[in-house]
């Protein structure tokens, strides 16, 4: 069967069973990467051989580099900089050191029970330190959890691998000694952290721009706008990878500049965005799976599965915790946050970068992550559903501190500013005004359902949504907000 015919059948068995079964699989423990890695190993050369596709196989890179490049780009656009306000570095410095601990950590088990150097053991620590959105998805979009936990998770999802990616490529590069001295170093760090990332940061940025102009003078239909994104990362990642940097870094700078200089993508370009990568990502899962079916002979299987449990139940979890020590959160929303950081496809990209750099023993590493990422994806995957179940009514049942936060940093800052006040009988008069205020009830979720008093006009917003709120309606009336 010809390499395109298969291709075809793959796409058409993302697309269909996606569809018929998204429902199904909204209320079970089960998910889409599971499914489709599990689909990957039953059709490779491993299973029914239906798939014959190997590490090194063009296809395969191909896709998985646009993949990575869309996830990347659209990590870096969802990013609420704006939102986060001046103090948005304190999660990003926290999350930053707490990766380069699980890296360091997770290297260990690697050097000493697998027999990698050191060298290639870093590489796994530093695969096995990016957390997966994919598996989060779900959990991200449910907003029985409060928005501040969410984006606790969302800014480590998007962002870590922007700390692994360049470790990482500095790794490959010790290995091949493509660097002897340290004008050779000051180079090769040059391109890779500054000339890839600011020629993304220049494509996002303008290219933004010029759509917007474009749109205002001539109006540009919104499925131009929603290809001309996708063109934007393939061209940041395709001009950085051509002056010599990296092309992945190049893609999420470009995502970077559209939000850090408030150009605005049409919303058409984030609903296909996201549609393309996902079935990318799907697709990807399976081409996965069929290569993993035939490398998983180079694996012991006890230590690798060892190893999987290691480091989803002892690296993260603790490293996490030490993190949130300063945290306001409750116990219930630390249990959450330190337990889902789920490892599955960008692992298995990054590892394939490794693969493609000719690393010696690169097979054997991807053999052993993917090991790692089916326990991770059965582990994560089926908990998803019912841990946030269980979180949802803990958040039901009573008020939690993180309820009342709107971004992950005010997690981490006490707030000194007593905002103004109004008196009942105030607020009374003010609404018998011609220009009344925004009666905003604000209460937490458990004591807006338990009692029933509700103010007459009165718009609900849960705490943590307060700030999204506002963003997106025009305050050109007092507002007044309610809690308990």
């Amino acid at each position: 069967m010809p390499d395109f015919v298969l291709g075809f059948g793959l796409v058409a068995v993302v697309l269909t069973v996606t569809g018929l079964i998204s429902g199904l699989v909204e209320r079970s423990p089960i998910s889409f990467p599971l499914i489709f890695l599990g689909l990957g190993l039953l059709l490779g050369g491993g299973g029914l051989g239906v798939i014959d596709i190997g590490p090194h196989d063009e296809i395969l890179e191909i896709v998985a580099t646009l993949t990575l490049s869309l996830v990347l780009f659209l990590d870096a656009v969802k990013l609420d900089v704006k939102e986060l306000g001046r103090k948005w570095a304190i999660p990003f410095l926290i999350l930053g050191p707490g990766t380069l601990l699980i890296i360091a950590i997770g290297a260990v088990p690697l050097a000493l029970v697998f027999g990698f150097s050191w060298i290639i053991a870093l590489m796994g620590g530093a695969i096995l330190a990016s957390t997966d959105p994919v598996v989060l998805r779900e959990i991200l979009r449910d907003d029985r959890i409060p928005r501040s936990v969410r984006q606790v998770l969302r800014i480590e999802a998007g962002t870590n691998d922007i700390v692994v990616l360049p470790v990482l490529l500095v790794l490959i590069a010790v290995h091949h000694e493509e660097a002897t001295s340290i004008a050779a170093w000051s180079v090769f760090l040059a391109k890779l952290l500054l000339l890839g990332p600011a020629i993304g940061f220049g494509i996002g940025g303008a290219g933004a721009w010029l759509m917007a102009k474009a749109d205002r003078h001539m109006g540009v239909r919104t499925e131009y706008q929603a290809l001309y994104g996708v063109g934007l990362v393939l061209a940041a990642f395709t001009a950085a990878t051509a002056a010599g940097g990296d092309g992945f870094l190049g893609a999420f700078a470009a995502g970077f500049a559209v939000v850090v200089l408030n150009q605005i993508l049409c919303s058409c370009f984030l609903e296909y965005g996201e549609t393309t990568a996902e079935m990318a990502m799907l697709v990807t899962f399976i081409l996965f799976g069929a290569v993993l079916s035939t490398l998983y002979g180079l694996v012991d299987w006890v230590p690798a599965i060892g190893l999987a449990f290691f480091v989803v139940l002892f690296i993260r979890p603790p490293v996490l915790a030490l993190v949130l020590l300063r945290a306001r959160m409750s116990w219930p929303a630390r249990l959450f946050v330190c337990w889902f950081g789920p490892r599955g496809l960008n692992s298995l990209l990054l590892a394939l970068l490794v693969v493609i750099a000719n690393v010696p023993g690169a097979e054997t590493l991807l053999a052993t992550v993917g090991v790692v990422v089916m326990v991770s994806v059965v582990l994560h995957g089926s908990s998803a559903l019912p841990a946030a179940a269980w979180y949802g009514r803990k958040v039901a049942a009573e008020t939690l501190v993180e309820e009342r936060e709107a971004t992950a940093a005010a997690l981490f800052n006490i707030h000194v500013d007593a905002p103004d006040r109004i008196t009942p009988a105030e607020l009374h008069a003010a609404l018998q005004a011609n220009d009344p205020p925004i009666i905003l009830d604000v209460r937490s979720r458990s004591t807006y359902e338990k009692d029933g008093v509700r103010i007459p006009g009165g718009v609900r917003v849960r705490p943590d949504e307060v700030i999204r709120w506002a963003s997106e309606n025009p305050l050109d009336r007092q507002v007044v907000a309610y809690c308990t």
